[in-house]
């Protein structure tokens, strides 16, 4: 089924040769009609052999290979917004991946969904999304909705049966004061499902769920989930969320997309802090996009004394596991892997270096290199210059 984006892409390129991150990572009456409210997306018919045939679904319709940049809201909203389309046009890029919902759980324009507009979660960041959604279609950029999930501060305080609880009662919130909401609640998933349709229906051609996890450290680890974790483990919530969204975006003819910590491969042990199961994702989501920012990784991973020093190096090992773990899913189901790339200087890691054009040049060879074919970069102030990308052919 919707596997088969990846025999399109394989025909892509078959013509194209005849002729061609998540991200960072780190009220109630609202949300109690949601149910009321949710479009009916019906079932798409056969058609009849001489009439116009159905839409297609989402996982046949022709898609770019991505070459992407992270926007914000804010600078999605602002009148520089349109060097980086100058930028998108000038170079190999063909796609934005822009705040949908960010990490503060706001809605970044005034987003036609009760539910988030009672939540007063809609901050007006970009004042006309319609028309920037068909700017960007005009000027062939391929979009995707970055949507952060479980952390979200205005759903917890709107919905506090929602929220994510201490074993006190009191709202659990992270390092940064910011309040998560339980992933066990089938009332989040229908929320968030509801602003990724609300995203769809504006224009959005794709679905990227970010923050797709657990909060970590002991204070979450404390935190009171009102389920047996033993009997219902973090892995299952998370697939079961995104095979839930999944079915409904694909309703709406989009792909779904799921950002994760490129630390999961390999390690059990970070797949049951978070709940994000490399594997089982492969073949739940289209698009899996790897964290393996160099930054991200500690000394000695890879055998490598500084990952952040080595970009290619790090890259290029990351990627290895990735398509190493993902051979256990067969092919006519296994999602497309699109990395997050540093485009970013980590200067808080000892032994860092400057990331520049030739860094980022290093880590999409490396992308190239482990056999996959699209990418993303990531900088949190969206400061992308030229260097390090190929011009526009």
């Amino acid at each position: 089924m919707k596997r088969r984006i990846l025999i399109v892409a394989a025909l892509m390129l078959a013509c194209s040769l005849c002729g061609c991150g998540s991200g960072s990572d780190e009220p109630a009456q609202a949300l109690a009609d949601l149910a009321e409210s949710i479009p009916d997306t019906g079932e798409v018919s056969s058609g009849d052999m001489g009439e116009k045939p159905p839409e297609e679904e989402p996982w046949d319709i022709e898609r770019p290979k991505v070459r992407g940049i992270y926007v914000t809201g804010p600078r999605a909203g602002s009148g520089s917004m349109e060097e980086l389309i100058e930028l998108v046009e000038q170079t190999e890029l063909n796609t934005m991946v822009i705040d949908v919902k960010n990490d503060e759980g706001n809605i970044t324009y005034r987003m036609d969904l009760e539910a988030a507009r009672e939540l007063g979660a809609c901050i007006n960041y970009i004042s006309d999304m319609e028309g920037l959604m068909g700017e960007l279609k005009e000027r062939d950029i391929y979009t995707v909705a970055r949507i952060v999930c479980f952390k979200d501060p205005y759903l917890a305080a709107g919905q506090p049966d929602l929220a994510l609880h201490n074993p006190d009662g009191s709202l659990f919130t992270d390092a940064y004061g910011l309040a998560w909401v339980n992933p066990y609640k089938e009332g989040v998933w229908e929320y968030l499902t509801q602003v990724a349709e609300a995203a769809i229906e504006i224009g959005f051609d794709e679905i990227q769920f970010d923050y797709v996890r657990f909060p970590i450290g002991s204070e979450a680890d404390a935190a009171d989930y009102g389920v047996n974790m033993e009997e219902y483990t973090k892995e299952q919530a998370i697939t079961d969320f995104l095979a839930y969204a999944a079915e409904r975006i694909h309703g709406k003819g989009a792909l779904i997309t799921a950002d994760v910590f490129g630390t999961i491969m390999g390690s059990e042990t970070d797949v049951e802090k978070v709940g994000q199961n490399y594997v089982t994702l492969g073949s739940t989501v289209d698009v899996l996009c790897p964290m393996v920012y160099p930054s991200h990784y500690a000394d000695g991973v890879f055998g490598l004394p500084v990952p952040d020093a080595q970009p290619y190096d790090t890259v290029y090992a990351a990627l290895s596991l990735s398509a190493e773990e993902l051979q256990s899913v067969p092919k006519e189901e296994r999602a497309v892997v699109r990395p997050w790339l540093q485009a970013f200087t980590a200067t808080w890691v000892p032994g860092h270096i400057s990331y520049g054009g030739e860094q980022i040049r290093e880590q999409i060879q490396a992308v190239y290199d482990a056999g996959y074919e699209e990418w993303i970069l990531w900088n949190a102030s969206n400061r992308y210059g030229v260097e390090g990308l190929e011009p526009a052919q």
